[in-house]
């Protein structure tokens, strides 16, 4: 850094030139775009010059282009400085431009993020769980979803699930298809008594959620919550979108269902209002969105300030699965995991012939890594002949005509 004049000029010696260990510098960063199963994964990989690699997932799903040329942005001036100084890296990347954050933003920055944490994992020879201040569990716990689209074939996966050992299930409204039109006034009547048809079934052995995908006005969600009699819903997903957290604030006075909200958070700012109004009593939050550890692990300990614990968000692969997994293991306030390898569910996002090492589930629970790093080893080669679909999630209507949420 030279001075001339009292101007301090930055760009003659770069703050990444000045570490002396150049072998943990890094060499490159390659983002990935994916078809694995039924949906595209958007991976990067993180080399440093001494060879080091690390893997990171990004979920803004549907939008992996925008999402995979912000990565090779941050990478045009993150070549060359310590891998190891993960928050300084975290900082530049989110504040670097005049318009800090966003969803492409951190969704890119979460996979570099978590790329970050698996590359010294490995460096120190430590599970990166270690890095987050140890594991307070021994398995991590999940939810499993049913996407039954008929009563019986609801309550049959719901048995099996039981079977297997989950206790908490969520259920998604048997009228939420991936059709043009969508009439969310509808089917409420008829998804109100599936739920009921399962709590009578159950008993409150089971604890029991739904994922209302963001599509409800208040109105609709406050009538729905109505429709129910008291105690059979343990969790309402995302009922409404969450950029208002006023119009959650309205919901709430009408009703006294918990409310799991989060997985669309891009920042720590993003969860605080829903925190500090208690505005959500789950934390839903989305580790390949939010800005991967180094984010989650705030907003976790936010949560526990005010008794909330993580449900986390994890619908992607398992490189997304295997950090949750490590966060949720070094967390003192948790609930259960989301997991989408249910036996009541053949998506194919965690295909071991793409991904040979990776999280284990056994019954309802993850085993937790104890290798260096996340404990995802990715056939690069297998991979890189995956060429992604073209995707575009349905642009729903009203019967109207109208333009609503998917």
């Amino acid at each position: 850094m030279k001075e001339a004049s009292g101007v301090v000029d930055y760009e003659a010696t770069p703050v990444s030139r000045g570490w002396e260990d150049r072998a943990a510098r890094i060499a490159s960063i390659t983002p990935f775009v994916v078809r694995v199963g039924k949906r595209n994964q958007l991976l990067v990989k993180l080399v440093t010059e001494d060879g080091l690699h690390g893997w990171g997932e990004s979920g803004l799903s549907g939008r992996e282009g925008a999402v995979s040329a912000a990565i090779d942005h941050f990478a045009s001036f993150l070549l060359g400085q310590d891998s190891r100084r993960i928050g300084r890296i975290w900082q530049e990347c989110y504040r670097s431009q005049y318009f800090e954050g966003g969803r492409v933003l951190t969704a890119a920055l979460s996979a570099i993020d978590i790329a970050l944490h698996d590359v010294l994992g490995k460096r120190l020879g430590v599970p990166v769980y270690q890095l987050l201040g140890g594991r307070q569990r021994d398995v991590v716990p999940t939810f499993a979803s049913t996407m039954a689209t008929t009563r019986s074939e609801l309550l049959r996966q719901s048995r099996e699930l039981v079977q297997a050992g989950w206790d908490c299930i969520r259920i998604y409204p048997s009228n939420f298809r991936d059709n043009v039109t969508f009439d969310p006034k509808a089917g409420l009547g008829d998804v109100a008594g599936d739920l009921i048809e399962i709590r009578k079934e159950f008993g409150h052995a089971v604890t029991l959620g739904i994922d209302m995908h963001h599509r409800l006005s208040v109105a609709e969600a406050a009538s729905f919550c109505a429709m129910l009699p008291a105690g059979t819903l343990d969790f309402l997903e995302e009922p409404i979108r969450s950029e208002a957290p006023e119009a959650y604030a309205s919901l709430r006075t009408m009703t006294n269902i918990p409310f799991a909200v989060g997985e669309e958070f891009a920042s720590k700012w993003a969860a605080a209002p829903f925190l500090e109004q208690g505005l959500t009593q789950y934390m839903r939050l989305d580790i390949c969105n939010i800005g991967g550890f180094t984010e989650a692990m705030k907003v976790a300990g936010w949560s526990e300030r005010f008794y909330i614990d993580l449900m986390p968000h994890n619908p992607l692969g398992p490189i997304c699965t295997a950090a949750t997994v490590h966060m949720s293991a070094a967390v003192s306030n948790f609930s259960w995991l989301e997991t989408r390898q249910s036996p009541v569910e053949d998506l194919g996002f965690h295909d071991p012939a793409l991904f040979p090492v990776q999280p284990v589930l056994d019954g309802p629970n993850y085993q937790i890594p104890e290798g260096p790093g996340l404990g995802v080893e990715v056939d690069e080669e297998a991979i890189s002949g995956q060429s992604p679909a073209h995707v575009e999630a349905p642009h729903l209507r009203h019967p109207d005509g109208s333009v609503t949420n998917w």
